[in-house]
């Protein structure tokens, strides 16, 4: 394999911990702490929140540092951080403490995505693809966060699913430490082409039109992050709620959610491979669309018709996130798109941050019937934000 092939494999490994370590506590608090702590889901889950807050305030000195120093330094600072982090988790032992915990968990988070998306798409013309296939990554970890933990739970304990995972992530920090040494990315010899790469990779657009279409990211990205945290944060205990028939332990539980979130995160390869052949604005409404039916569809579903549906809602809820991506990739500079994509996360993971209470309090007051009814909602904003964008092929030369 050559150099670029085996660092895309490390940025690709890292979107799924980084995503694999967000979820992690969302099962252990739906299958294992409400007993073992006595505190109702509503009560417990809003614990989560420093995390996902440090998920979002971080991302842009993250992306910032990277820009100024080295975005392969900050990914292997990533590497070992959240493993840490991880391991320091399953010492806890009151909300308050997991809660520091996890605040930790998602500091070190907050490096991934304005750093690791920029390695992805940087000196590549057609990004679409590329963003897909890290992004499926990303939503193997979502889904195997359920499944894993879920395991660990119903074996060794919900304290393992946190230092096993976070050791396995220290190694292969230090496995890539390694490969950067004797692979360095940019030697003195190297500078002046990278430099030119850069100026290739770059965008030329109109000030009126960049205006309008970051407006637009900004707005769907807002949006998009409530929508996926709340379906990926709250889908184990809407399965533990509606699959009573079949799924009657944490395994199974995190079984049928790895299916649905495993086959959802295969969207992103037709939606990366759409975005790169047909008109964005055009992919972005169908996506959207989509979620606002299908989540209409999921207001009184249980059983197997739920399960269906769930896997309907998550396509397009996963196929979503590399459009957004692709947004910023053709409308940023090169050396200006880790702050760019860290703004753009900053933006999802506050939103995400804010959704954790926001669950918490719909689930307590009313249920999960009224949420699916607020996404369609939410689904339905998106799709009018997304008919708003131009024709990104006449306006970008990127």
């Amino acid at each position: 394999m050559q150099r670029k092939e085996i660092s895309f494999l490390f940025l690709n490994v890292g979107h799924f911990l980084d995503h694999f370590f967000m979820l992690i506590f969302a099962t252990v608090a739906a299958l294992r702490l409400t007993s073992e702590w006595g505190m109702t889901y509503a009560e417990l889950i809003p614990y989560a929140t420093p995390g996902f807050v440090a998920f979002g305030v971080f991302a842009i000195p993250a992306g910032w540092i990277a820009d100024k120093w080295s975005r392969e330094g900050m990914m292997s600072i990533f590497f070992v951080g959240i493993g840490c982090s991880a391991v320091l988790t399953s010492f806890a032992n009151s909300p308050i403490q997991i809660a520091v915990c996890l605040g930790f968990i998602g500091f070190f988070a907050a490096i991934y995505h304005p750093v690791g998306l920029a390695m992805v798409v940087q000196g590549r013309k057609k990004t679409g693809m590329a963003l897909a296939v890290n992004g499926v990554f990303g939503n193997m970890g979502v889904a195997c966060a359920a499944l894993i933990t879920g395991f660990f739970i119903d074996t060794t304990g919900w304290r393992s699913a946190f230092v096993i995972t976070g050791l396995v992530s220290v190694g292969i920090g230090i496995l890539y430490v390694v490969f950067l040494r004797r692979e360095p990315y940019v030697g003195a010899d190297q500078h002046v082409a990278v430099k030119k790469a850069n100026s290739a990779d770059s965008p030329n657009i109109e000030k009126s039109v960049l205006i309008k279409v970051f407006g637009i990211i900004f707005f769907t990205t807002a949006l998009g992050g409530l929508v996926f945290q709340s379906t990926t944060f709250a889908l184990p205990k809407v399965f533990e709620e509606r699959l009573t028939d079949f799924a009657d332990t944490a395994t199974l539980v995190g079984w049928y959610t790895f299916l649905v979130f495993s086959l959802a995160a295969f969207a992103q390869l037709v939606v990366g491979y759409l975005v790169d052949h047909y008109e964005v604005r055009v992919v972005f409404a169908t996506v959207a669309l989509l979620q606002a039916i299908f989540f209409a569809m999921m207001v009184q579903l249980s059983g197997m018709a739920a399960l269906l549906v769930a896997i309907a809602f998550m396509l397009a809820v996963f196929g979503q996130i590399p459009i957004n991506d692709v947004l910023v990739g053709r409308m940023v500079r090169s050396e200006w798109r880790s702050r760019a994509y860290g703004i753009r996360y900053v933006i999802t993971f506050s939103v995400m941050a804010t959704a954790v209470p926001f669950i918490a309090w719909v689930h307590g007051t009313w249920g999960f019937n009224v949420l699916f009814g607020l996404l369609a909602v939410v689904a339905a904003l998106i799709l009018a934000a997304a008919l708003l964008l131009p024709n990104l092929d006449k306006v970008s030369t990127a």
